[in-house]
């Protein structure tokens, strides 16, 4: 039922007080309208008696309480959604951006979205090849499962995001698309994903959801909610696998705490808000399979860690939420190693189910690269304080295996993909300099089958 007030108590920020509201419900929207008669929407963000406090999903720059209305919708934040928004770009708004027409929507859902009842899931069975070898063979992201990219100012996140969005499938032929989310980016870096997905093709099997810095706040927190909406629909409907990539979760806590603060809320943690746990959970336990579908949602969130801390409340918090993190290293970047992934600090927590149906070196192989790498790394600092010349023989193939590993391995660039299978050749190639004795980790018939120098 709608209705309309004229009673504008105040305007702080992107939040506007309501007196005397009737029957106001969470998340309905209002539409706010000038004395000039321009209309600008916004949405219930809290009800305390007849007390509305509305959130503008525009600027309020300019307006001013005397003349303003409210009208309250009795509706809530809905997107439309069809097979059609493959191949298309939209705003935060959920307006097409790209030039082309207006989707013509099988069905309308609300964006608020229900995380996954954990009575429904079932549990994840096989993975997403990324074409990046630090991730498919040291840290296999498996469909259905949660994994973010923990980042640091500067560092390439969205070139890594743009690879995975471009290069992942599946490889049994299911159908498969990529729904990405962009949040708070710059002007450049949304040219640069639009420009990196029409150049390679990719566009055709994904949808882009883009709010610039320049955008409303508001817009920032709906981004994820659209993409993870539209994401259910192709999972869920249409049984296809989905890859969710939300870049940057740091600018959607940073417009939660904004509001918070427009709000008059206590602070929690460096000033986010208290129930930012909460909110993030609503999030990420979207991703998931459920039972009586063939479909699923893996989420890949990036978030850029302020100066590189990685106990600041927001990847502490996402850490929690989500089954593990891939983490991005400034050291290795600085060496020019590209994408500069910390193997050593990451962790896939879900890792054990692509091992049961990918190739059966794919474990033991894994577990003797991270053995060799970390000694490896321990062998170059002591290096640094005794000298080289001080080392023993096998501390220098440690020590050569571990340059090797990065530059080969870890440092494929942004541009070439490859096979797990390609990936899985190149490491034991990396592992050929060593003697039997020092491969614990594998046993003697894996290194019969697979190993360069020891087949029988």
């Amino acid at each position: 039922m709608q209705k309309t007030y004229d009673n504008i108590e105040s305007i702080a920020g992107p939040i506007l007080v309501v007196d005397g509201v009737e029957g106001a419900k969470y998340e309905e929207l209002v539409e706010v309208t000038t004395a000039q008669g321009d209309t600008r929407m916004g949405k219930v963000l809290e009800v305390n008696g007849d007390r509305a406090m509305v959130q503008m999903f525009e600027s309020t720059r300019g307006l001013s309480t005397t003349g303003l209305k409210a009208k309250f919708t009795g509706k809530v934040a809905q997107l439309g959604v069809s097979m059609d928004m493959l191949g298309r770009i939209f705003s935060g708004a959920g307006k097409p951006i790209d030039g082309g027409a207006e989707v013509l929507a099988e069905k309308t859902v609300d964006i608020s979205g229900m995380a996954i009842n954990p009575y429904s899931r079932t549990f994840p069975s096989s993975y997403i090849q990324t074409g990046v070898s630090s991730l498919d063979v040291m840290n296999t992201l498996v469909r259905g499962q949660k994994l973010p990219i923990f980042s640091g100012s500067g560092l390439p996140h969205a070139e890594l995001a743009a690879q995975i969005a471009r290069q992942a499938k599946v490889k049994d032929g299911s159908e498969f698309a990529v729904v990405f989310g962009a949040m708070g980016v710059t002007f450049e870096e949304a040219m640069f994903f639009q420009r990196d997905f029409e150049r390679t093709g990719a566009i055709e099997k994904a949808t882009l959801f883009i709010n610039t810095a320049a955008d409303p706040v508001v817009e920032r927190i709906s981004v994820p909610r659209m993409a993870l909406s539209f994401a259910e629909y192709l999972a869920f409907e249409k049984n296809m696998h989905v890859l969710v990539i939300l870049t940057d979760m740091t600018n959607y806590a940073e417009a939660l705490r904004e509001v918070s603060a427009s709000r008059k809320e206590v602070p929690g943690r460096r000033g986010y808000p208290g129930y930012l746990y909460t909110d993030l959970s609503t999030i990420y336990e979207r991703a998931g399979r459920i039972k009586g579908s063939e479909g699923s949602i893996t989420q890949m969130p990036i978030l850029s860690m302020p100066e590189d801390d990685i106990t600041h409340p927001i990847p502490d918090l996402t850490g929690y939420i989500t089954e593990g993190q891939f983490v991005l290293d400034r050291g290795l970047h600085q060496k020019k190693i590209t994408p500069p992934v910390n193997v050593l600090k990451s962790l896939s927590r879900l890792i054990g189910v692509a091992m049961k149906v990918s190739r059966e070196d794919h474990s033991k192989l894994k577990d003797q690269l991270f053995a060799c790498y970390a000694r490896g790394s321990e062998v170059r600092e002591l290096a640094v304080v005794l000298g080289e010349s001080s080392l023993s023989d096998t501390d220098k193939i440690y020590l050569k295996f571990a340059d090797r590993y990065e530059k080969e391995f870890l440092g494929q660039g942004f541009d070439v993909e490859r096979t797990l299978e390609e990936s899985l050749a190149l490491g034991w190639e990396l592992l050929k300099p060593f003697p039997l004795e020092e491969l614990k980790r594998i046993p003697q018939d894996i290194l019969d089958k697979y190993h360069p120098a020891h087949k029988k």
